[in-house]
């Protein structure tokens, strides 16, 4: 089933997307060559913590930490480490997850550590660029292959791979919620309704489409070694076109 969102859910979602957005913009300021990956942990867990949410990912299934950071071609769910250290031209995704009022707000973004090389640039471009086409179909009367359609086109323009076994998904009281949303069309024609929620999430790799899950039970890497890129906001169809709950609020 999935539920729509009242007025004051839609308001605390916007504050918990708002405490998301202060995480990343953080990230941006101090991801770079030599901080470890439980180092951004610590930094997300006190921003979340210093405007009372709670931590999301913290515990979820078992999850071990507050955020996921993913590197290079690890796509989704890696495990910050004091062992993990950030090196000149590496990517990492950072993923953040903060609930506020018992309201999830869920947001993933690619980094560039230092300079990296034409082709994971280019990648990781095209990714956001399949995120905001994956955003904009985010209305009403439209249908979740829309969605779909709209991010599929811009991977296979150029050229990338699109991890298939994870995707976008439901999100409100909890992180996952129906429906299911596949970042390729498969003819989904479950139709989008006002003031429903999704957080959109492509992830495109430089190879293939096939991905593995570490021994550790959580970190997902492609198949092929080659580096994968993850954008992802909260969206909420309304009235007046797509609302991004995972952005700064004025």
């Amino acid at each position: 089933m999935i539920n729509k969102k009242s007025r004051d859910e839609i308001k605390r979602m916007r504050h918990a997307g708002h405490i998301v957005a202060l995480v990343h913009q953080k990230m941006k300021e101090v991801v770079e060559p030599g901080i470890s990956t439980k180092e951004l942990d610590n930094i997300a867990m006190k921003i979340i913590k210093e405007n009372r949410a709670i931590p999301t990912f913290l515990g979820y299934a078992g999850f071990p930490a507050s955020i996921c950071t993913s590197i290079n071609e690890e796509v989704v769910h890696g495990i910050p480490s004091e062992d993990r250290i950030l090196k000149e031209g590496d990517i990492i995704a950072i993923d953040v997850g903060a609930t506020y009022g018992g309201l999830v707000g869920d947001s993933a973004w690619s980094y560039r550590v230092g300079k990296v090389s034409p082709e994971v640039d280019a990648l990781m471009k095209t990714t956001e660029e399949s995120l905001y086409a994956g955003i904009e179909q985010m209305r009403p009367g439209n249908v979740l292959d829309d969605i779909s359609k709209a991010i599929e086109a811009v991977a296979v323009k150029g050229g990338y791979g699109i991890v298939r076994q994870y995707g976008g998904h439901g999100v409100g009281y909890e992180m996952h919620e129906d429906p299911f949303l596949f970042n390729y069309s498969v003819g989904d024609n479950t139709l989008i309704k006002l003031n429903t929620a999704i957080a959109i999430e492509p992830m495109l790799n430089l190879g293939c489409d096939d991905v593995v899950v570490a021994e550790d039970g959580w970190t997902v890497s492609t198949k092929d070694g080659k580096p994968s890129a993850h954008f992802e906001h909260t969206v909420i169809a309304t009235e007046d076109g797509p609302l991004i709950t995972t952005q700064l609020m004025n």
